[in-house]
């Protein structure tokens, strides 16, 4: 007897792990071993409960209990999460309200045995009853107790393959997730073969030219026949450069031709991501922007918008989700590696809120930076900014964001988008800011600088009692002989050899300018006439002193000066300036190389 027993606990833990490794589904599995237990032990029932998250425990098979009273105890939670793992779980109230609800069914709970893990934590509990009250024999507790076992790897097994189904589930998602980032930041993604030669373009790479999917081939050769002739050789210099490891990346800014033989500017961006034992590219990975319309703008100026288009990560730049709830709460579903070198955080940092993106904005872009965000979530329009961030490695960065907005079922927006360095072109603008001020021959402030200059200080004279300030015109003399007799570089030479002359004798807080071809004007902070006749005396003697050599020869050169005062009475600046070219027109009157000085 005792043989034969054994026999079928062994056909039935056979059968148990035939459906463990078949992934049967755990409620058939817990189904045969409670079967078998019934089985084995007439008059009594067996109920399988596992234990989920918190305390709550779950029905996992009950082959021959009352249908409402397995309703019933489905769902019933433990009173401790300490004594859950206790061994005596009789010991928690748990147990007297199963016996209560079982004695309202006419059963009785014989034997309560815990299922364990492997780590001897509780993930459930084998339940006995019988219509009879008193306590399960020794022999039906052992082989729950050995039961117990299998079904601890059968729920282990579960367990594993949800934890599976759950990552498969999430990196679906995160694939999802990147390419709604990449189609709503608006770029174009190719992929090239460089040993075989062949190129692959996304649509929306395609889309940039205006050609549908069939009617561009995969030949590197064919592309290059479409980038503009005066670029082909320096993009096909920068991608040699790249393939060389001269550079850390691809990128270039050049004219390619559309499907209506137009030409459009783009940025293109890229990055070998292998290579052979040598060192060859094999493959590269690369983003393409349209940035015709930014081009235009000022072709000097523009610079590439950076995209993360690729798991990779090697391209560059930071493609997002950003999500604002209906309460306020704001946070980056999804963010590339490139936050890293954007923000100097990590995805992790950002995931559950935007705080940390928040407290790096410059403090003077803040109130920019999220009116902007509202509107765009008012509006549904795209949002567009660009504006600075203060990073502890980096230090004081630009940033500019471009994302598509869309409104969520539960009300909350969420943008698809992407943010781009652009610290060089705000470097380059800055640049052009100062060339649009100053003369480029003589590198002094030009016209326009210098009036605005002066109505700035014609204010401080009407707002300040007593402010003193004397303007001085200048005129080299016989300059269109000088250029007649040597030549106009040589012209050149004199008026910046002057300007020199004049920049050194500046105070600091003076200003002066080119104001015409050989005219040059002064405006000189708290100084009267005295004063300014005695800077017009020294430049006279400079100049006079300091020859400019050339040709083997000295050019001696001469200037003409006339003075007037700023009054705070002047209608405008065009009345101190017409009293002290006056006064010029008089020094050249008398003989010229002199000073003439204006009293009014």
């Amino acid at each position: 007897m005792d043989f034969n027993l054994h026999q079928r606990s062994l056909k039935v833990n056979n059968l148990t792990l035939a459906h463990i490794a078949h992934d049967a589904p755990l409620t058939q599995t817990l189904n045969c071993i409670a079967c078998d237990i019934e089985t084995q032990n007439p008059g009594i029932m067996i109920a399988v409960l596992l234990l989920e998250a918190g305390n709550c425990l779950r029905l996992g098979a009950a082959p021959s209990l009352p249908p409402d009273y397995c309703r019933a105890i489905d769902g019933m939670t433990m009173d401790s999460k300490l004594q859950i793992t206790a061994e005596d779980i009789e010991a928690n109230r748990f147990c007297s309200r199963l016996h209560h609800l079982a004695l309202q069914h006419d059963l009785h709970v014989c034997s309560m045995t815990p299922i364990r893990s492997t780590a001897n934590c509780m993930s459930g509990m084998f339940v006995a009853y019988s219509r009879k009250e008193g306590t399960a024999s020794d022999e039906c507790q052992q082989a729950i107790a050995d039961f117990a076992v299998m079904a601890s790897i059968a729920i282990v097994r579960h367990d594993a393959e949800a934890r599976i189904r759950k990552a498969e589930d999430t990196l679906l998602h995160s694939k999802a997730t990147l390419a709604l980032a990449i189609e709503g930041s608006g770029t174009g993604i190719w992929d090239r073969n460089v040993p075989t030669g062949e190129i692959s373009y996304s649509s929306g790479w395609k889309a940039i030219l205006g050609y549908t999917d069939a009617e561009i081939g995969n030949r590197i050769t064919d592309s290059y026949t479409r980038v503009h002739p005066d670029d082909l050789a320096y993009v096909q210099a920068a991608i040699q450069d790249h393939f060389d490891q001269k550079t850390e990346s691809y990128a270039v800014e050049h004219r390619i031709r559309c499907k209506d033989n137009s030409y459009k500017w783009i940025s293109s961006r890229g990055k070998v991501v292998s290579r052979d034992a040598q060192g060859n590219p094999l493959r590269m990975l690369g983003t393409t922007t349209d940035i015709t319309s930014m081009h235009s703008l000022s072709e000097q100026l523009q610079q590439s918008v950076d995209l993360i288009t690729s798991l990779t990560n090697e391209v560059p730049g930071l493609v997002y989700q950003y999500q604002v709830l209906p309460d306020g709460q704001a946070f980056f579903p999804y963010a590339s590696e490139g936050i890293k070198d954007i923000y100097e955080l990590t995805p992790d940092q950002v995931a559950s809120t935007s705080t940390p993106v928040h407290q790096i904005i410059h403090p003077d872009d803040v109130a920019n930076y999220s009116a902007s965000l509202n509107a765009s979530a008012s509006s549904l329009l795209p949002w567009h900014l660009e504006y600075r961030v203060v990073l502890p490695r980096q230090g004081l960065r630009w940033r500019q964001g471009e994302a598509r907005p869309r409104r969520l079922p539960d009300g909350s927006t969420l943008w698809h988008g992407f943010i781009t360095d652009i610290t060089e072109r705000k470097r380059i603008e800055i640049e052009l800011q100062g060339f649009a001020t100053i003369d480029f021959l003589t590198q002094l402030p030009n016209r326009r600088y210098f009036m605005t200059r002066m109505d700035e200080e014609l204010a401080r004279t009407r707002r300040v009692a007593g402010a003193r300030t004397a303007v001085l015109m200048c005129d080299l003399d016989h300059f269109k002989v000088i250029n007649d007799s040597y030549g106009h570089a040589i012209g050149d030479l004199v008026l910046k050899h002057f300007a020199v002359i004049l920049r050194n004798a500046l105070r600091r807080n003076d200003t002066v300018g080119r104001v015409g071809g050989e005219e040059f004007a002064v405006v000189l902070f708290d100084a009267g006439i005295a004063e300014a006749e005695i800077f017009a005396q020294r430049v006279r003697s400079q100049l006079a002193e300091i020859p400019l050599i050339a040709l083997n020869q000295d050019i001696n050169v001469t200037v003409s000066i006339g003075i007037a005062m700023m009054h705070a009475s002047d209608a405008n600046i065009d009345v101190s300036l017409c009293r002290s070219d006056a006064a010029l027109y008089r020094a050249k009157q008398a003989g010229r190389n002199r000073i003439e000085i204006d009293l009014s």
